[in-house]
């Protein structure tokens, strides 16, 4: 148990070595796009539609079946690669945590938003962003683009690397993809809206529980690392304690509001989705204006509470195989 623990430890370090360097190259086939298929078709098989309340029941379903399957498959590669030799298992266990941590994928698509601004190109950071977030980006200025891009830095820096990061620490590679898959359920299916109000209801119920933790986590890293990333480290954690619970979702304000508070600027507020309003409160103060550098320095920070989470989670592993 303690030599799987190891080997498990490691392929989570050279899968974050990975994904800083390399990035996910788009020619490779990646597994959380084979996950988003067979929720696609789980979707087209089981959901009825039309507000009706078996679609609940089914949904939960979808979430069983789709969450299982995500985490069956690496478990059984990893099983036969570990009887095969354990340099076998490391290997394709840390090209498997490389493809679960998302970081430079999404610092890299940020940067392109932050160059189209200082280029003046409006038009090309409009385009650039909408791959990053699910908000309208026809009609955004530039603040309302250097918002958009910083809002998605800090909500993924938790979805997309240190959630990720927490249950890959619990389970090694499977626990990632289990997480992948519930995270990538939510975002397809946990809408509210008259097509996926009773089907995606479980999906996006599940995301708030997997998620609840890790937000949390999240944040105090995202306020311990301020003063690293040269940020308001104080600020960071006042507007946390105010406004932690200004949205809709009990996870998504967590780190929101500390890189308002970090970077002090406002954050969120109203937003077109679907060509519909949403009402969201504002996060943080309107101090200054928020900048296309203000998307650099949400980047530095989120990677920097990324490596805390590497560091205190091997530590904590390393505890665990030294009581073993």
């Amino acid at each position: 148990m303690a030599e799987l623990l190891i080997y498990q430890t490691y392929a989570i370090i050279i899968g974050f070595i990975i994904d800083f360097f390399v990035g996910d190259p788009h020619a490779i086939p990646h597994p959380v796009v084979a996950i988003g298929k067979l929720i696609s078709f789980l979707d087209k098989k089981l959901r009825i539609g039309g507000g009706d309340r078996r679609d609940i029941l089914r949904g939960t379903w979808t979430v069983l079946i789709a969450a299982v399957v995500s985490t069956a498959v690496p478990s059984t590669i990893l099983f036969a690669m570990w009887k095969l030799h354990p340099f076998a298992y490391l290997a394709v266990s840390s090209i498997m945590c490389a493809q679960i941590i998302a970081a430079r994928e999404l610092v890299r698509e940020c940067a392109a938003v932050e160059r189209a601004v200082e280029k003046g190109d409006l038009e090309g950071a409009r385009k650039a962003v909408s791959y990053v977030v699910g908000r309208d980006t026809e009609a955004l200025d530039k603040e309302g683009i250097c918002r958009a891009a910083v809002e998605t830095i800090a909500e993924n820096g938790s979805d997309g690397v240190i959630a990720p990061l927490f249950w890959m620490f619990l389970f090694g590679a499977p626990g990632g993809f289990f997480y992948k898959a519930v995270n990538t359920m939510d975002s397809m299916l946990g809408y509210k809206n008259e097509k996926y109000l009773y089907f995606g209801r479980a999906a996006a119920r599940t995301d708030d529980v997997v998620n609840f933790i890790p937000s949390r986590i999240s944040a105090f890293l995202m306020i311990i690392s301020c003063p690293l990333c040269h940020l308001d480290g104080k600020e960071a954690f006042r507007i946390f304690r105010r406004d932690r619970f200004k949205h809709t979702s009990p996870n998504a304000a967590q780190t929101e509001s500390v890189f308002a508070g970090a970077l002090n600027v406002r954050l969120n507020g109203p937003a077109f989705y679907g060509g519909i309003l949403h009402e969201k409160e504002y996060l943080g103060d309107d101090a200054r204006p928020i900048e296309s550098a203000d998307i650099s320095r949400a980047g530095n920070l989120m990677y920097t509470a990324s490596c805390m989470m590497l560091i205190f989670g091997v530590l904590i592993r390393m505890g665990v195989i030294l009581c073993l």
